[in-house]
């Protein structure tokens, strides 16, 4: 069981009236201490290192006016930041709460509550909500929140980052964004492993096996390279690159291998049709003109 799952664990079999619930710490000390954001309502200063089990040293605690994050370069990212790279913060944990007041603020209640302290909306950023992280939702908050700082530059790919809800009435919490699955999500797939010490010996070539290359059966035309004069350019370059005192064999063996590349492309690449010039049409024979209609002649005799 890893931290986090082991905190939800006791915190909700203590809010069901287990007695004998709690945390050893020591059992996690390669998680501990953690990190945990919340918000600034004095409300919380009862519940917390307490909900989570945890012992005050274990426990770096950050705060803001409702736990939250505008973007992944903020200044809370870099508290965040910094309470893990200075204070050695292993996990990070955004905790919102219920009944949360920040949530309950409109827009224009915020201006008018800033107006009466003498702040004028002239001197408030265009766009107030962006500026302040206004929401209407505590649990999106943590959300956005969680996604904010999981993607930020700032945090070490190696840090979970967990999104929790405190209920006020209950003490119990829940586990929103669980921080070892994004943490899991968030690592790209590697690749695997090419040996390419094996190509540095001589014969590495030797079963290579010139009948079994298959070439295109569509005509590639005029204008294409053909593939002698390509592997020699890309020979040449290949040459220019390498230390050929150290890998002659190797050298050799590319280029043989070139060689019978080349051999067989000529063979049975297809070839573009050559320009067969039209023949000449034969001459035109003149028949022979048809003779003269025979005209019937007047017969002038007299009876």
């Amino acid at each position: 069981m890893r931290l986090f799952e082991a905190i939800i664990d006791a915190n909700h079999r203590a809010v069901a009236g287990d007695a004998s619930a709690g945390l050893h710490p020591a059992e996690f000390a390669d998680a501990l201490p953690i990190v945990a954001l919340t918000c600034v309502d004095p409300r919380l200063n009862a519940f917390f290192p307490n909900a989570l089990a945890l012992p005050a040293e274990e426990f770096i605690w950050l705060r803001n006016a409702g736990n939250i994050i505008t973007s992944t370069l903020s200044s809370t990212m870099r508290s965040l930041a910094l309470a893990c790279a200075v204070k050695g913060g292993r996990e990070i944990a955004i905790i919102g709460h219920t009944d949360c007041q920040v949530a309950k603020t409109t827009t224009t209640v915020l201006l008018d509550k800033l107006k009466a302290l003498g702040v004028e909306r002239s001197a408030l950023p265009e766009n107030v909500n962006d500026f302040f992280g206004t929401f209407g939702s505590e649990r999106q908050n943590v959300i956005k929140a969680c996604a904010l700082a999981r993607n930020s530059p700032l945090i070490g790919p190696k840090i979970p980052v967990h999104g929790l809800l405190l209920d006020l009435e209950t003490g119990k919490l829940e586990w929103v964004v669980n921080g070892y699955e994004t943490l899991q999500a968030s690592v790209p797939p590697t690749l695997p492993k090419m040996d390419f010490a094996a190509l540095g010996t001589t014969g590495s070539f030797k079963d290579f096996v010139m009948g079994e290359m298959k070439f295109p059966e569509t005509k590639i035309g005029e204008a294409a390279i053909s593939a002698k004069d390509w592997l020699s350019k890309e020979a040449g370059k290949i040459e220019a690159k390498m230390d050929l005192p150290k890998v002659a064999p190797v050298a050799e063996s590319v280029a043989s291998v070139a060689s019978q590349v080349a051999a067989v492309a000529e063979k049975n690449w297809p070839k573009p049709p050559l320009k067969v010039p039209p023949s000449p049409l034969p001459p035109i024979k003149r028949k022979n003109p048809l003779p003269p209609p025979i005209r019937p002649r007047a017969d002038l005799r007299r009876d």
